[in-house]
């Protein structure tokens, strides 16, 4: 199992400063503490050399009865270990006490190991069960015995704890006050590149989609010398560049809605003319030649359809221009059920169910566009369905939010379109004649008209099941400014 490590940049130079600095205060406490210890046991074996083995050589009293069965003590210091050995016989062994000996007991294991003793007179570290650890060397003695003198390292142990003692304090508190410098320090070196992230981070709020777009203020790091430097040039380049894209996008759509809404405006009195005239023409009291009567009630029916292209049109090109709608108390009961009884007259076959909260429905907006998003719904779906289809309309409230829901029980939306399906001009069956489908804008105003509303707009499609979401809320906020 991988444990979880520190993820901003800040944490890793820290937690990094201070791994390196407890590594290196580690590494020089070990070698000071081994150093140390060397020192003291080479001092030890010093003292040694130098004392040679006249004490455990004194320990042999029947050579000299006169001395009053004492052991030489004489310039030894306090603790010092004597052992005299022979072949064959028991080992003699006393330490230093109050310039006087006194007799140590010896188990077999220490009386191995001194008798292991090579009779160099180097010093070596050996543990005696009733005194601990010492410093002892072996020489050879006058009588073919062997001479085994020895220094405690209590001493050295109790100065090389208190260095050990001292240097974790001190690197300890070395350690924590550089942790918290450093820290502060990384948190100080790297406000240049938080003022960077915090820029790049403002972008990603923007609303790039659409609109007009204003790009923050460059970073003022751009010192090519340093990696910061370096990154906030990069960014401003980059700022630049979006920034200059989104202002022309947002010029060339500018200029394609005036289009549209001039061309709209423009196309409104020709179509209503060639409308008038093709409905003054069938109207006429004479006979009229069946062709000629057919081809006017063709040019009447496209002169219709194309009225309500032009008027969707410019009805888009408002509300690009967020222009905005009316606000009044819209009854939204009353809405539905005018569209439910307009759609069951439109489709007959189909299947129709209105699902109404027991109170009316009730919320600030335009009661003509919302009335219109309704009916566009309820057109697409009767439209894209087979006979017999079960079209559902419900109407819910949540705290301050109204919903709308279109079900039906049709084929579905086909799985590539429903991405794009709120576009303008995206139609189901690319294949068919304009005058069986309609122009591809009916989704569209009911994804503006709710936007301009504040609410949302969502598809949920599968075979056997279809669903548009509208969600707007009881009381949109006023807009901010007027375009």
């Amino acid at each position: 199992m991988r444990l979880p490590g520190p993820r901003s940049l800040r944490a890793r130079l820290s937690i990094g400063l201070v791994l390196l600095l407890t590594l290196a205060c580690l590494a020089i406490g070990v070698t000071t503490v081994l150093a140390l210890g060397n020192f003291l046991e080479q001092r030890l074996d010093q003292q040694l050399l130098a004392v040679g083995g006249r004490f455990p050589a004194s320990l042999e009293h029947e050579k000299h009865p006169d001395a009053d069965n004492q052991a030489d003590t004489r310039g030894q210091s306090e603790g010092t270990f004597g052992a005299r050995l022979l072949p064959g016989t028991a080992t003699h062994a006393s330490v230093v006490r109050d310039e006087s000996d006194t007799s140590v007991p010896l188990t077999s294991a220490d009386r191995h190991a001194l008798a292991a003793l090579p009779a160099d007179g180097h010093g070596r570290t050996l543990h005696l069960s009733a005194l601990g650890n010492y410093r002892v060397a072996a020489v050879h003695g006058d009588d073919g015995d062997l001479l085994v003198t020895g220094l405690p390292l209590r001493p050295v142990e109790e100065t090389l704890h208190r260095v050990e003692m001292v240097e974790a304090i001190v690197f300890g508190a070395a350690v924590l006050v550089t942790g918290v410098a450093g820290t502060l320090w990384v948190r100080w070196s790297l406000r240049p590149l938080n003022r960077v992230a915090a820029t790049a981070t403002e972008v990603t709020r923007r609303p790039l989609a659409s609109g007009d777009v204003a790009m923050p203020g460059p970073v003022p790091y751009t010192d090519a010398r340093t990696e910061v430097g370096q990154v906030g040039t990069a960014l401003n380049r980059m700022l630049g560049h979006v920034g200059d894209a989104l202002r022309r996008r947002q010029a060339s759509e500018e200029r394609l809605r005036l289009f549209a809404a001039d061309a709209s405006h423009e196309l409104r009195t020709p179509v209503a003319t060639v409308r008038a005239h093709a409905e003054l023409a069938l109207r006429h009291p004479g006979a009229v030649p069946e062709d000629v009567s057919h081809a006017l009630e063709r040019i009447l029916s496209e002169s219709e359809r194309m009225t309500g292209l032009v008027d969707d049109l410019l009805l888009l090109a408002r509300l690009d221009a967020g222009r905005p709608l009316a606000r009044d108390t819209v009854d939204l009961t009353r809405l539905a059920l005018d569209a439910m009884s307009d759609a069951r007259t439109a489709a007959p076959r189909h299947r129709w169910r209105l699902e109404l909260p027991e109170d009316p429905v009730t919320l600030t907006g335009d009661a003509h566009r919302l009335h219109q998003v309704i009916a566009n719904l309820l057109a697409n779906a009767y439209t894209h369905t087979p006979p017999g289809t079960e079209v559902t309309l419900r109407i819910t409230e949540e705290d301050r939010t109204i919903g709308m829901d279109i079900t039906d029980t049709g084929p579905g939306v086909p799985e590539h379109l429903q991405p794009d399906i709120f576009e303008r001009f995206t139609r189901a069956d690319q294949g068919r004649t304009r005058a069986e489908g309609g122009t591809g804008l009916g989704l569209a105003i009911v994804a503006a008209v709710v936007a301009a509303h504040q609410g949302t707009t969502e598809l949920d499609s599968r075979p056997g099941r279809t669903r548009f979401r509208v969600r707007v809320p009881r009381s949109p906020a006023p807009p901010t400014s007027h375009p």
